[in-house]
C-alpha cells in the first residue's frame, strides 16, 4: 500500500474533508417495481439482490441499492445492466464527481442497520441516510482504495466459485458412490436400531449454570458429525435418567419450518469418557449391531440423496414439520460390506478435507479483506 501512503502524504496530509451523504448523492428515493413473473427478461433487485424477474426494465446505469425494510433492513447491493428495483428498496444515484465504488465499499463498512427503526418491520428512511457522513479523500485515493479492494473481492470471489464447484463435485461423487441396487442387503432402520429421545424435564434454568456436555440442534443440523468441541451445558441431577450419546449414534433434526430441513442427520463419532446429552428437538438410532454401518460412512449415507429423499417423506406440517419415528423405522438403507464402507469414506472423505480447506482460506480472505478495509477508509478529519 505505499503507493496509497505516498498519495496519502501528497494530497492530503492534514486530513480530509468529511460529507453528508446528502451532499454526494443526486437523490436518494424508493424503488417502485410491483409487476414481477417467473419468465421476465429483466432482473428485479430487492433488500437480498436479484429476487425475481420483469418484462421491463426502469435502470440502465450502475446505482447503489439498500434495504429499507424488514429483518435486511441496511444491506447495500450494487445493481448493473437493465433492471427494476423492489419497492422495499432504496436507491442512490451518486454524484458523477465522487467514485461511485468509493461510496459503495464505504457504505458496506458501516452498520446500517443502526439507523433502522421499529419493532417487527424496522425501517430505515431516505432522511436517516442523508446524514451519514462519509470522508471524502481526493479522487485518485478513491481509486486507489477501489483497486486495493476491488482485488480482495475477486480474489473471495474466484475462491468462492472454486469451492461451490468442489461442493458440487462431491455431491456427485457422493451419491454415486451411495447408491447401491441389489446387490448390496437393505434393511429398514427399526431392522438395525432404535430410536431414543433427547433430554426430558428440562426447564430454562437448566441450560443457564449446566454441568454437562450437550449437543444443540444446530450442531447436528450443521455438521455431518458432531462438533465435540463446541459444545453447550446442560444441569444433570446426580441420579438422574436421561439417555448419554454413544459413539456411533445417528442423530436427526427432528421438525423445521420445510420438510427439506427436517431429518437432517449427525453422527457422533468419540472416544472421550465424557458424557455427552441430546436436546430435546432431535432424536438418535443406536445400531444393535456397530459392525453394520461404520460410523463415518453414515455421516455420508444419511446425508445422500437418496436418503435424504425417503427421510423428506416421513415429515409432515401445515406451518412447521415434524419428522413421524414410526415412518422413520420404514426408511431402507443399503448395508454395503465394511471394506467398500471404508474405501468410500475415503474417497469422501477427501473431499470433505479440500471443501474444508477452501473454507478456511475464504475466511481468512474474508477477514483479511474487512481488516483492510476498515484501514483504508479511516481518514483524520481536515479541521476546516
Amino acid at each position: 500500500m505505499s503507493k496509497l501512503e505516498d498519495l496519502i502524504v501528497e494530497l492530503c496530509p492534514d486530513g480530509v474533508e468529511y460529507k453528508e451523504l446528502m451532499y454526494i448523492v443526486n437523490n436518494i428515493f424508493s424503488g417502485n417495481n410491483k409487476s414481477r413473473n417467473d419468465r421476465g427478461k429483466y432482473p428485479v433487485y430487492g433488500s437480498t439482490g436479484i429476487i425475481a424477474h420483469t418484462d421491463h426494465f426502469v435502470y440502465d446505469t450502475p446505482l447503489i441499492l439498500i434495504a429499507r425494510v424488514g429483518a435486511y433492513a441496511g444491506q447495500v447491493n450494487i445493481a448493473n445492466g437493465q433492471y427494476d428495483v423492489s419497492d422495499n428498496t432504496l436507491i442512490l444515484n451518486i454524484n458523477s464527481k465522487y467514485n461511485f465504488y468509493y461510496v459503495y465499499y464505504f457504505l458496506l463498512n458501516i452498520n446500517l442497520n443502526k439507523y433502522a427503526k421499529g419493532g417487527g418491520q424496522p425501517l430505515i428512511t431516505a432522511t436517516q441516510l442523508k446524514s451519514i457522513l462519509i470522508p471524502l479523500p481526493p479522487l485518485p485515493i478513491q481509486e486507489e482504495i477501489v483497486r486495493i479492494l476491488d482485488n480482495f473481492t475477486e480474489l473471495t470471489a474466484e475462491l468462492t466459485a472454486e469451492l461451490t464447484a468442489r461442493k458440487q463435485q462431491y455431491e456427485y461423487y457422493r451419491d454415486s458412490l451411495l447408491t447401491f441396487g441389489e446387490d448390496v442387503e437393505w434393511k429398514t432402520l427399526d431392522e438395525i436400531g432404535n430410536f431414543f429421545g433427547g433430554l426430558i424435564g428440562k426447564s430454562k434454568d437448566d441450560f443457564s449454570n449446566g454441568n454437562r456436555k450437550f449437543i444443540s440442534y444446530m450442531n447436528v443440523f450443521s455438521n455431518l458429525s458432531i462438533n465435540t468441541k463446541d459444545i453447550d451445558l446442560v444441569k444433570i441431577q446426580e441420579g438422574e435418567k436421561q439417555k448419554i450419546i454413544k459413539n456411533g449414534d445417528i442423530i436427526f433434526t427432528g421438525s423445521s419450518e420445510t420438510p427439506n430441513e427436517c431429518g437432517m442427520s449427525s453422527v457422533f463419532i468419540s472416544d472421550e469418557d465424557e458424557e455427552f446429552y441430546l436436546n430435546s428437538f432431535c432424536f438418535g438410532l443406536r445400531l444393535y449391531d456397530k459392525n453394520l454401518l461404520l460410523p463415518h460412512f453414515s455421516k455420508y449415507l444419511f446425508r445422500s440423496h437418496e436418503l435424504r429423499n425417503q427421510i423428506t417423506k416421513t415429515a409432515s406440517g401445515v406451518t412447521r414439520f415434524n419428522v413421524s419415528k414410526k415412518k422413520m423405522g420404514n426408511v431402507l438403507i443399503p448395508l454395503p460390506p465394511l471394506p467398500i464402507q471404508e474405501e468410500i469414506v475415503r474417497i469422501l472423505d477427501n473431499f470433505t478435507e479440500l471443501t474444508a480447506e477452501l473454507t478456511a482460506e475464504i475466511d481468512a480472505r474474508k477477514q483479511q479483506y474487512e481488516y483492510y478495509r476498515d484501514k483504508l477508509l479511516s481518514f483524520k478529519e481536515r479541521l476546516l
